[in-house]
């Protein structure tokens, strides 16, 4: 910066120094090194307004560049925001069908098992109705009633009746207490559920 100042003022002292004398006592060499100079400081001007030029669209170039970056930034970012909300609706769907797959299963097991209990209830009856003959038969039941995961719901006589686990359809004297009097025909518990009351006979005490 300094050379060219100095350059600037040096040209201007010559210019000067020539405008204050005879142009008839002027010499040819002296007109053409003022020339040369007016030349080169065009010259220099005109390569510091070329890279001016070059820094201004250097410049823009490079903040349309970061304006096409942010762009396709916020493109990333929304793609990546869309697959996380259809990773998390798949989730969704993914757990709400494998509960579905329970719930219809455990209803198909509770159909299936529910269909064996008639068969079960004419076996005890027929134990009840021939013990002697029959005896042997019932361990093999209790081996079925369990491996087909049933629990006999308690229905002992004297027991107080519960209206969850026990249908009454006779009902005996006029006292406050309800007791079971006798069972008719046995409930079952199944994976923990009531999956058939016991149908008993009530009497009030």
């Amino acid at each position: 910066m300094n050379e060219d100042q100095d350059f600037n003022e040096s040209l201007e002292s010559e210019r000067s120094d020539l405008e204050n004398m005879d142009p008839n006592t002027i010499s040819s060499d002296e007109k053409k090194k003022v020339s040369e100079k007016d030349h080169e400081g065009i010259g220099e001007a005109a390569i510091d307004a070329a890279e001016v030029t070059a820094k201004t669209a250097k410049f823009f170039k490079k903040k349309q560049k970061k304006s096409v970056d942010d762009e396709q930034d916020d493109k990333i970012n929304e793609l990546i925001n869309d697959l996380q909300r259809t990773r998390a609706d798949f989730e969704n769907f993914r757990r709400q069908t494998e509960i579905q797959k329970t719930q219809y299963g455990n209803v198909v097991k509770f159909t299936t098992v529910k269909k064996v209990l008639p068969l079960l209830d004419d076996i005890e009856r027929a134990i009840a109705a021939n013990p002697d003959t029959l005896s042997p038969l019932a361990k093999s039941l209790e081996k079925t009633v369990k491996e087909l995961g049933l629990t006999k719901i308690p229905s002992e006589v004297g027991m107080e009746f519960n209206p969850d686990l026990h249908d009454a359809v006779m009902v005996e004297g006029d006292g406050d207490s309800e007791l079971i009097g006798e069972t008719l025909r046995t409930g079952y518990y199944y994976e923990n559920e009531v999956l058939r009351p016991t149908m008993v006979k009530v009497s009030k005490q």
